[in-house]
């Protein structure tokens, strides 16, 4: 554990969505490219007021099981989920959805249905014992990071609530500027090498681009100790996959595996985030930036019995 820090309160419960007009199918909704997006941001706006903030409650998937859809949510602070837990029983989550998705779709009331469940526990049976709701979605522990997929939506939404602070003007483009979950996200400032190079420069010498390899893999987990954040940080200039939740997170989930599988786990999904594209070059220039020119080297070939401190 890190020093001096307590046992973070991390739960996960799984709300299930259905509309009762027979006109409004929410799973269709949300797998349709257009609609999507607009659904999306109904969600999180309604989680966020049920919270009382932006990063109460995190979306890990959201499944489409007709007639329902279905949200695993994400809970990181105990006080986070009491809020929350008050809201749905109040029945308030479910009018600030009802409300932000008739926004989004531009449509007329959209009446829902909820219910809400932590492992085999049907919570809604259970409100009023507040406490006890809190220990059912403490004992289940998410399995699972944000899917890519919410981790677009949430890149593109932030583009559009910075886009809309500095424009009065675009009420009604919501939804078209979210149609594309692949929003493309550029880097600024960013002093990392181009992903399609053939080859790169280190320490005036040449080398091959290639693709990060199993044994770099692992020279990395178990050379790079307590920077692993660090360079994920500077990797994730080009990597949408790395965002500072995705990072801390990985720090959580793995704290009792050590800084092995930690730092193995930050590279991993880099890796599977950035498929070819994820170069030794890119890792190297991350090294670098933070430092680590003797693991950078080691990595290159350029010690040759030496262990890298």
């Amino acid at each position: 554990k890190m020093a001096g820090s307590p046992t973070p309160w991390i739960g996960s419960a799984y709300l299930f969505l259905q509309s009762t007009c027979k006109t409004i199918a929410l799973p269709s909704l949300y797998e349709s490219s257009q609609k999507k997006p607009c659904v999306f941001k109904a969600l999180k706006l309604a989680l966020a007021d049920s919270t009382g903030s932006v990063n109460g409650v995190d979306m890990l998937k959201v499944h489409c099981s007709h007639p329902h859809l279905i949200v695993q949510l994400r809970f990181c602070k105990r006080e986070n989920c009491r809020r929350f837990l008050r809201s749905y029983r109040e029945g308030a989550l479910q009018k600030s959805l009802q409300s932000h998705l008739q926004l989004s779709l531009a449509t007329t009331t959209v009446p829902l249905e909820m219910e809400l469940k932590a492992g085999s526990e049907h919570l809604d049976k259970m409100l009023k014992d507040e406490d006890h709701c809190l220990e059912c979605i403490y004992r289940e522990k998410p399995d699972r990071l944000p899917d890519e997929e919410i981790m677009e939506m949430e890149e593109c939404l932030k583009s559009l609530m910075l886009h809309q602070s500095t424009n009065n003007n675009v009420a009604g483009k919501d939804c078209s500027s979210l149609k594309s979950p692949s929003l493309p996200y550029r880097p600024r400032g960013s002093s990392l090498p181009p992903q399609n190079d053939v080859t790169f420069i280190f320490q005036g010498q040449q080398f091959d681009n290639r693709t990060i390899t199993p044994d770099d893999h692992q020279k990395f987990a178990k050379s790079v100790s307590k920077k692993w954040k660090q360079v994920g940080r500077s990797l994730q200039k080009s990597c949408r996959a790395l965002r500072d939740s995705v990072i801390d997170n990985l720090a959580l989930e793995y704290d009792r595996e050590g800084l092995y599988e930690q730092a193995y786990q930050m590279l991993l999904r880099f890796i599977q985030s950035e498929g070819k594209k994820a170069t030794i070059a890119r890792l190297i220039a991350a090294l670098e930036e933070n430092g680590l020119v003797s693991l950078a080297e080691e990595l290159l070939g350029l010690h040759s019995n030496e262990d890298c401190s």
